[in-house]
């Protein structure tokens, strides 16, 4: 597992750092669907309940005491602010889509994430443990990756490309991407396959060893007839 970061760097295929290695084949690539993003990830719902509340409040509390046109002309105000916060929120949500590649090979998972700053994670098959799928809207889902060992993971840098909530082990996560259980299918048969693979080591020749002091050498054994003839003389 490892993270790749070059401001200048041209990538040679788009989503990887570096040309993959012989016997690499890239089985997919995608990126978040740009609405399911925001809506799931920004929690535009909340937001926008939130503002809703505010401007029924600010109408309840203004009703029995002032005209109905300046009740409403008060309240309005918080619905204009809510768009206006939405409409940045999903403008924030695009580009993160959009500067974001996700990559699936019969090796390992890429992940080019960060629209200011670009961090790619590669992370072999061999290093996660486990993924859980999560569907979503219109055939979207999350797939979540569990991890083993390796560098400690920034949940504020991959954000909001993780699980939600889990910062203090943060969980690499393919966020909304479309088509979703299809991808997890091609991740397992991929992981299962190269899991299978023998993995071999390359360590180093034992050190030669001296001999003991050779004994002074037998005499080689007589054959039986030999050694009867020589007692007969």
């Amino acid at each position: 597992m490892s993270q790749h970061h070059d401001d200048f760097a041209v990538e040679p295929i788009r989503g990887l750092p570096e040309l993959p290695p012989e016997g690499e084949t890239i089985l997919w690539q995608g990126r978040p669907d740009a609405f399911a993003l925001s809506w799931q990830a920004l929690s535009l719902p909340w937001i926008a309940g939130y503002f809703v509340v505010l401007a029924a409040w600010r109408f309840l509390s203004l009703v029995d005491l002032l005209p109905m046109g300046q009740v409403i002309g008060y309240s309005v105000p918080f619905l204009g602010l809510g768009a206006i916060v939405l409409g940045l929120l999903g403008a924030f949500g695009y580009v993160q889509a959009r500067s974001t590649v996700y990559t699936v090979t019969n090796r390992r998972i890429a992940m080019r994430v960060g629209a200011a700053l670009t961090v790619t994670l590669n992370l072999p098959y061999t290093r996660i443990a486990a993924a859980d799928f999560a569907p979503g809207r219109r055939g979207t889902g999350t797939i979540a990756l569990h991890t083993l060992g390796g560098p400690k993971l920034s949940y504020l840098t991959l954000w909001p490309h993780v699980r939600p909530w889990r910062i203090s082990v943060p969980q690499p996560a393919l966020r909304c991407i479309p088509d979703a259980e299809r991808v997890a299918r091609l991740i397992a048969e991929a992981a299962e396959a190269r899991v299978a693979v023998p993995q071999v080591a390359h360590t180093a020749a034992p050190a030669p060893v001296a001999a003991p002091p050779s004994a002074p050498a037998a005499r080689p054994a007589r054959p039986a007839a030999a050694a009867a003839a020589v007692a007969a003389e």
